[in-house]
């Protein structure tokens, strides 16, 4: 079995287990208070994700060049409960703004710092290590400070919308 199927059949009972939550700040701190940094679930994935960005099968495909990269690892399906699974990785120490995009149905977002210092702008400001869940038709520009990180999302039917004009 290849790394990256290691990484979906690990997030299964994941997603078994929140298929019908709906994103948001409730669902966001109950993830961070049950999968947050130090769970098994959060160490597992962000190794697995990590090896992945430097192994080269995981966001492996330049938004912006090397330093704004993403892939899709896993189209929704039955065994995902209908969640696709992504990969981005964006590095800036001063803050960069990747491409605006909605998510029509939310998004589950684990946030894994390369560097110490790594953030990532979500819903409730800047995130270090830990989970992001912008709710059902948020939209956004993807911003990193601080050097490189890892964002691992899991999108309900796995929608996500870059054909919208900005609104701020």
């Amino acid at each position: 079995m290849n790394a990256a199927q290691k990484l979906i059949d690990r997030s299964i009972p994941f997603l078994e287990e929140v298929k019908n939550r709906t994103a948001g700040g409730e669902l966001e701190a109950w993830l961070n208070e049950n999968y947050g940094p130090g769970t098994p679930l959060f160490e597992d994935l962000s190794r697995m994700i990590t090896e992945g960005v430097r192994d080269g099968w995981a966001a492996n495909i330049e938004v912006d060049g090397p330093n704004y990269r993403r892939s899709r690892l896993a189209d929704p399906s039955d065994v995902l409960n209908y969640f696709s699974i992504t990969a981005v990785y964006m590095n800036s120490v001063e803050p960069y703004r990747g491409e605006y995009h909605q998510h029509p149905y939310g998004e589950l977002n684990l946030v894994v710092p390369l560097d110490p210092e790594a953030r990532l702008a979500g819903p409730n400001g800047w995130s270090g290590p830990g989970w992001t869940a912008p709710g059902p038709g948020s939209h956004h520009y993807p911003e990193v400070k601080g050097g490189a990180l890892i964002a691992l999302f899991f999108l309900p039917a796995g929608r996500i919308s870059y054909d919208i004009t900005p609104s701020y």
